[in-house]
């Protein structure tokens, strides 16, 4: 059936009216952009009015109007346009979600999932996926995420794929995650998405490597034990479990056994260097400062540590060098041991490879001293 004189008259002035609508907002007067839109809702049942109380719900949302708003979404969802209504039901989720409004955003995701218009409805999916996730429903989670990856939409089917295998890893399931995910890889090799895929297919693979060295940490003899130990340490910090690689070195440093006590120490120990080229004796049962060293091996803090000790020696360093060139070559005869001493003091770090930069602190540290006074 053609339309009538009258609905042709109609939707000739809503979109005259839409578009001057448009207008004003794009000029920042959402007063009268507001006004123009509300028109066009009064003209009634044109085929602007969707988009017309969609714009409407967006100027009154930029004015402040949160409630004004979400009552024009609702206009344009009740619409049921194809294209605006979902558009309307996407802004009205976002605003519940602003507000921690959870039940009333899910509704609203629910709609633009329901809405018909497939192109909308994997968002919708993955909204209404993480929403069930984080109230714990893991099933419902998972039937959302899988109803979108068996879809296989480009941008979404992947975005759903990795959600879902975070979870299953997760839970203990990294076989599983590793699955999903390489299905995805298959479905979507050269996709915007394929560098996450690929990297939440090597966090399956880590989790994977970690409860395998666990199991085998179970039933490892005495020669095996020592590696196992050193491979699940060492990896654990890869996925931030810093506190848990700890216990493990723990774990192998009181072993019952002193054979793999003595062996998880020394391939805690390493990297630890002789200590040579500090002047002490290759020969020396132990260096002062090991234990602080391995005890920030085994909780991940070496970094911190090794900040501590260049703050202290760059202090230290120029106390002494700043006393000695204040007190120049003319000294007591008495004194003159305790400055050779401090002399050899000052050029201890020459020779290593942080050496230079020291020395370069110091001096910028010198440079911008005051005066003694004299």
């Amino acid at each position: 059936m053609s339309a009538t004189p009258d609905e042709t008259t109609a939707d000739e002035t809503a979109a005259v009216v839409c578009e001057q609508a448009r207008s004003y907002a794009e000029r920042g007067d959402l007063e009268a952009a507001a006004d123009a839109f509300q028109r066009v809702l009064e003209l009634g049942a044109t085929g602007f009015r969707a988009q017309a109380a969609l714009g409407l719900a967006a100027v009154r949302e930029d004015a402040g109007d949160v409630q004004g708003a979400r009552e024009a979404d609702r206009v344009a969802m009740a619409s049921g346009d194809p294209e605006y209504a979902p558009r309307a039901a996407y802004h009205l989720a976002i605003s519940y979600e602003r507000e921690g409004l959870r039940d009333e955003a899910r509704s609203a995701w629910q709609a633009m999932a329901d809405s018909g218009n497939e192109a909308y409805r994997p968002a919708g999916l993955v909204a209404l996926a993480y929403l069930a996730d984080e109230d714990g429903d893991f099933d419902a989670a998972r039937a959302r995420w899988q109803e979108v990856i068996d879809g296989g939409d480009p941008q979404y089917a992947p975005a759903a794929a990795v959600g879902l295998a975070t979870r299953l890893t997760e839970r203990g399931e990294p076989g599983a995650a590793r699955k999903v995910l390489a299905a995805a890889l298959d479905r979507h090799p050269d996709g915007p998405a394929t560098g996450q895929l690929r990297t939440s297919v090597g966090i399956a693979h880590l989790e994977e490597a970690i409860a395998a060295f666990r199991e085998a940490a179970r039933g490892s003899d005495a020669d095996t034990l020592p590696l196992v130990l050193e491979l699940l340490a060492r990896t654990l910090p890869l996925r931030g479990r810093e506190e848990e690689a700890a216990e493990t070195w723990q774990t192998g440093l009181h072993h019952d056994d002193p054979q793999v006590a003595a062996a998880v120490r020394a391939r805690l120990r390493r990297e630890f260097g002789t200590g040579t080229e500090a002047g002490i004796a290759e020969d020396s049962p132990e260096y002062w400062w090991e234990e602080f060293v391995e005890t920030a091996v085994c909780a991940g803090t070496l970094p911190l540590l090794a900040n501590e000790v260049f703050s202290a020696l760059d202090l230290m360093y120029a106390l002494v060098a700043a006393h000695r060139a204040e007190t120049g070559d003319d000294l007591p005869e008495e004194l003159e041991g305790l400055y050779e001493a401090l002399d050899e003091a000052v050029l201890v770090p020459t020779d290593f490879a942080w050496g230079s930069k020291l020395q370069a602190s110091v001096r910028e540290r010198l440079r911008h001293a005051p005066p003694p006074q004299g």
